[in-house]
């Protein structure tokens, strides 16, 4: 099978240099683009499957970039960018990204995002054996087979990450699961940057998820542990 063909939108030659360096020598298909909208119009003429976004983009903010990709295409954006602030992540993140890392970052960890995106591009295109087609917990449903989640009748716009989140949930109802198994889980590793994503990346799911955000019904949080989706009846 093909390694995917990544699209690096970044605007500092070093690092860009970096990451193209880090795809070649691991056998990954790449393109450039040094400003938001050269991004925008190689996404629409070489169909990348992943976009590797930095938000500092000389011609225009990395979140316009997200909105106007999102607004035909649901290609994975790993946004990689020195913004750390949660806000920063959150804004990304209701934009439609699907992940967030940080710079500085080793280039393991990037790997490691790349390896977990595809894995997850691989289970959304119906790589679903050996679970129940159908997941329902009070007005939640997962339709796994079409990678689908939804809240009444009313379906749940979600990234991969945010689906990939409330799938391990609910194949977890009534059990605690701490941050470290959530997200070796989730992103393959443990580091502390990705335990600082996964409190960005629940906030946004409840937001989608709970009509009463602080008063969960579906996800519970246990402070210094982890979360927890509770049965609803």
């Amino acid at each position: 099978m093909n390694k995917p063909l990544i699209l690096v939108v970044e605007d500092d030659a070093p690092v860009r240099n970096l990451i193209t360096t880090t795809l070649k020598a691991h056998d990954y298909r790449f393109q450039t683009a040094a400003a938001g909208e050269a991004g925008v119009l190689t996404t629409a003429s070489q169909n990348p499957d992943i976009i590797l976004l930095d938000l500092g983009l000389p011609d225009m903010d990395g979140i316009e970039v997200i909105q106007r990709i999102r607004s035909w295409s649901n290609v994975p954006i790993i946004v990689i960018s020195a913004r750390s602030e949660d806000s920063d992540k959150i804004d990304a993140l209701d934009a439609g990204a699907d992940d967030y890392l940080t710079k500085p970052f080793s280039v393991e960890e990037l790997l490691a995002r790349l390896r977990v995106t595809q894995r997850r591009l691989a289970a959304m295109n119906g790589d679903m054996t050996g679970r129940e087609s159908v997941f329902t917990n009070g007005k939640l449903r997962i339709d796994y087979g079409a990678g689908c989640a939804y809240l009444g009748d009313k379906e749940l716009h979600l990234t991969p990450i945010e689906y990939k989140l409330l799938c391990l949930m609910a194949q977890n109802v009534g059990k605690v699961l701490t941050h470290t198994y959530i997200t070796q889980k989730v992103w393959g590793s443990s580091w502390d940057n990705d335990i600082a994503s996964l409190r960005v990346f629940m906030a946004t799911l409840r937001k989608k998820l709970e009509s009463e955000p602080d008063s969960p019904q579906y996800i519970q949080t246990h402070i210094g542990v982890g979360y927890r989706m509770m049965k609803v009846e």
